[in-house]
């Protein structure tokens, strides 16, 4: 990111990307309710039982369709500072404590 684009950064950007990281389980949560909703709806109106059970799929599937679109956005923003030389010492990793026999 550029010194002009971290100027044109919200103030409050920080604020931002915590409610949007809180906002995962309530999407979790809500996405299972309209899917199991749909599942009670479909169930009324058409008399098969097995569309209750569609409904729920579908809330669990848009519910895990959240968390992987989450991850995602995770992983590109770690990946972002993988090449900031304020985080450069940490990709060194020491290993030679494992190889001396005590």
């Amino acid at each position: 990111m550029s010194e002009t684009q971290k100027n044109k950064a919200p103030k409050y950007k920080k604020f931002i990307d915590g409610a949007e990281q809180l906002s995962l389980g309530v999407s979790i949560v809500v996405a299972i309710l309209i899917g199991v909703g749909l599942g009670i709806l479909m169930r009324k109106y058409f008399g098969y039982e097995w569309l209750f059970w569609l409904g729920v799929f579908w809330g669990l599937a848009a519910a895990f369709l959240n968390i992987k679109r989450a991850y995602q956005k995770q992983k590109k923003e770690l990946d972002a500072l993988k090449d900031d030389p304020k985080y450069k010492h940490y990709n060194q990793i020491d290993d030679d404590d494992e190889d001396e026999k005590y």
